[in-house]
């Protein structure tokens, strides 16, 4: 049986008091839309079909300048007037195969549990709903049962009774059901409510009417399946999020100081034994290797780390790649296309970009190296900087193996350094050195016997 995915984005969110589109705001590094495009996806969804209304094509072009694999699979729909979610539905419908089976999702509701989805999607009934029993039921939908615990309606709080809101069984909007009997169950739709609007809940009643099969999945966290109304809800989603990813973090063999103080806005794969400080940020796709230390308030994005690197407190790893057993900080950076073969040392205030250094190399402190090959077990002073920029165009230094530079030098690419030599230190460098050799570029030191400072008048 095919799948379809119908993803309803069409809300304005007001209470979000921002001008970007609600589905848009960020959670885990990337738009809420975004996380429910993975799920259908991973769903192995025939066809994905969004609803968006407010601000549409600005959610459609965010969504495809990203390029994703599922790009090809979207199909958007507008819906010019937000008339309720049945209505939303109603928007998607041209098209959808009579025989598939339909899904229906949220681009507000981040971090669905695929798990549950699965079970959801596999079921056998006409309609199935997915509910939960959250602590907080304020707002929600309630599920109606009968003597015999058998789903027989849907009842939105605001047209609720006193009885009725004491029900913990909340509906979350998520629903499988037939292509056919979903369009005729629309079809329909009245709007004789509160709110004036075509409520998708009205389907259940009107399935139960009808004699078909309803089901219901329940979910064991309700958390999962919340919705986002509010840049309180966003804050409590986001929080949601990382304490999910801790714990699998956790699972895998790694330490963490604190749970509570670890943000991974992407996807982080690292082995065991590694121990990771408070307040560190991974971003993009960042894989770790084992025994890797990192020390409080580092950021790491889309890097590649070895086994038994040591990454200290305050540093910056951008698109870099870290072979085994290298030392890098504290307050060190390292920007884009940066390379470090095994055992580097890269010290405090460091900043490299655009650079491989080879095996055993070291630059400790207050160094800049950019569009660089650094050879083995270079040793780079204090104060050193590859001048790599004349102002227009980037160019290289190539530095080779068991160079020594002294500190407070300046090399002025594009230069090459043999082998083996030796620049003293204060030097600025601008011609090829010749393996072997010392140079040395200061000005002449000059002493004035008995000079006098000047006094203030």
């Amino acid at each position: 049986m095919s799948l379809e995915v119908i993803i309803l984005a069409a809300g304005q969110g007001t209470r979000m008091q921002s001008k970007i589109p609600k589905v848009l705001h960020h959670v885990g590094g990337k738009p809420m839309l975004a996380h429910v495009l993975d799920c259908a996806t991973e769903l192995s969804a025939n066809k994905i079909r969004v609803v968006t209304g407010f601000q549409g094509q600005e959610i459609r072009d965010a969504i495809e300048s990203s390029a994703p694999n599922y790009l090809t699979s979207i199909q958007w729909f507008d819906q010019a007037e937000q008339n309720g979610t049945g209505h939303a539905v109603m928007q998607a419908m041209p098209g959808v195969d009579p025989k598939a089976d339909c899904l229906v999702l949220y681009g507000d509701v981040p971090l669905i549990d695929i798990e549950v989805l699965k079970n959801v999607v596999q079921s056998q009934s006409t309609l199935t709903l997915l509910t939960a029993k959250p602590d907080n039921i304020e707002g929600m939908g309630r599920i109606l049962r009968n003597e015999r615990d058998q789903v027989v309606g849907i009842v939105e709080q605001k047209d609720a009774t006193e009885e009725q809101k004491e029900i913990i069984e909340i509906n979350t909007g998520i629903l499988l059901c037939k292509g056919k009997q979903l369009a005729d169950w629309l079809s329909k739709l009245g709007n004789n409510n509160s709110q004036g609007e075509y409520y998708l809940t009205d389907i259940v009643a009107m399935a139960v009417a009808d004699g078909a099969a309803v089901d219901a999945v329940i979910a064991e966290d309700a958390s999962r399946f919340a919705g986002v109304n509010s840049k309180q809800d966003l804050a409590q989603i986001e929080r949601t999020l990382q304490k999910l990813n801790a714990k699998s973090l956790m699972a895998a063999g790694v330490t963490l100081v604190d749970p509570d103080r670890i943000d991974v806005r992407g996807i982080v794969k690292c082995d065991q034994d590694c121990s990771v400080d408070i307040n560190v940020i991974f971003e993009g796709e960042v894989t770790i290797g084992s025994d890797v230390t990192i020390e409080s308030n580092c950021i790491i994005r889309d890097s590649v780390i070895g086994d038994d690197c040591h990454i200290y407190a305050n540093t910056v790893i951008e698109n870099a790649t870290l072979g085994s057993r290298c030392s890098v900080g504290p307050f060190a950076r390292l920007r884009p296309n940066t390379v470090l073969e095994n055992e580097v040392r890269i010290g405090n205030f460091v900043e490299i970009k655009k650079s491989r250094l080879d095996q055993g190399a070291k630059a400790n402190h207050l160094s800049y190296i950019g569009d660089s090959t650094v050879g083995k077990n270079v040793n780079i002073g204090a104060g050193v900087i590859t001048c790599n920029y004349d102002g227009a165009n980037k160019h290289q230094t190539i530095i080779g193996d068991d160079v020594f530079v002294g500190s407070d030098s300046q090399i002025v690419a594009p230069v090459t350094i043999g082998a083996g030599a030796t620049v003293g230190a204060g030097s600025t460098i601008t011609r090829d050195i010749e393996a072997g050799d010392l140079a040395i570029s200061r000005a002449k030191q000059v002493a004035y016997k008995n000079w006098k400072r000047p006094e203030k008048a």
